[in-house]
């Protein structure tokens, strides 16, 4: 699942095989930027902004992509058949003569001009990867509205840039916190404390290809309680629970974490035949 981790690495496989060259290939396969054309023009550096992608090319034009839950780039050699899914799938095209990049499933894509770019960055928080990055006013925005609940306050990109639902339910869950307990009610040291461990934990985990919240103590284990819906938790034993929160699936240790529980949804039992 793309998160503020998996973006930063994107950018820097984009911006080792695009930055600096000429391109010679760009398809934009979106109606409104169907027409557009960059080649000959060199691609100036590819960055990301808490989970966004911003590729800058001469001539001030930046394109635009999120990944949202399921989309990807991928880069191959130039001639090399693609191979990060079927064709339909493919949304942007951007090549040289080395290296061709190709975005599968980009539920956003646009074509902007870069002294713009704070129409679709501006609004977010401090960047947990960026050079911007700002721990006391993370902590402020975070504390800024003590009834929202921690999960829905952590996943707001206006308070933090970069964390997604795993690190959402893993920081809740290594804060002793369920995400359902309003940031008001959280003890005076756990704002400042969540937030220095999303930048540690995103940190850590932005050049790997697996993310890992665990220690080294649990080597086949690599997150604490996200997917792990009824296995035991790695602290004290009980079982790991799921719910949901607002529109998203949240993981959770009963015995671990305090504060409001989710409601769970027993599955439907089939009746013998």
């Amino acid at each position: 699942m793309p998160e503020g981790d998996t973006i930063w690495l994107a950018a820097h496989r984009l911006h080792d095989a695009l930055a600096g060259r000429v391109l010679t290939r760009t398809d934009l396969r979106v109606p409104r930027f169907a027409t557009a054309d960059l080649t000959g023009r060199t691609v100036l550096d590819v960055t990301a902004r808490g989970k966004h992608l911003l590729t800058r090319v001469e001539g001030g034009f930046t394109v635009h992509s999120h990944l949202r839950m399921d989309g990807a780039w991928r880069v191959y050699a130039t001639g090399e058949r693609p191979r990060g899914g079927p064709d339909h799938q493919i949304r942007a095209i951007l090549g040289n003569a080395e290296n061709t990049a190709y975005g599968y499933r980009l539920p956003v894509l646009e074509l902007l001009r870069t002294a713009e770019e704070s129409r679709v960055v501006g609004h977010l928080g401090p960047d947990l990867l960026g050079p911007d990055w700002d721990p006391e006013e993370a902590v402020r925005r975070l504390s800024a509205d003590p009834a929202r609940t921690l999960g829905e306050a952590l996943l707001d990109q206006r308070n933090l840039a970069g964390i997604g639902n795993v690190f959402k339910c893993e920081l809740a869950f290594l804060a002793g916190v369920t995400p359902w307990l309003p940031v008001g009610e959280l003890p005076p040291d756990v704002p400042a404390r969540l937030v220095a461990t999303a930048h540690r934990l995103l940190e850590a985990n932005k050049d790997r290809p697996e993310r890992r919240t665990t220690t080294a103590r649990h080597p086949g284990v690599p997150l604490y309680v996200y997917g792990r819906e009824g296995r035991p938790c790695l602290r004290c034993g009980a079982p790991v629970r799921k719910a949901e929160l607002g529109e998203r699936v949240t993981y959770w240790c009963p015995g671990c974490q305090r504060g409001p529980q989710g409601e769970t949804r027993e599955k439907p039992r089939r009746e013998s035949p």
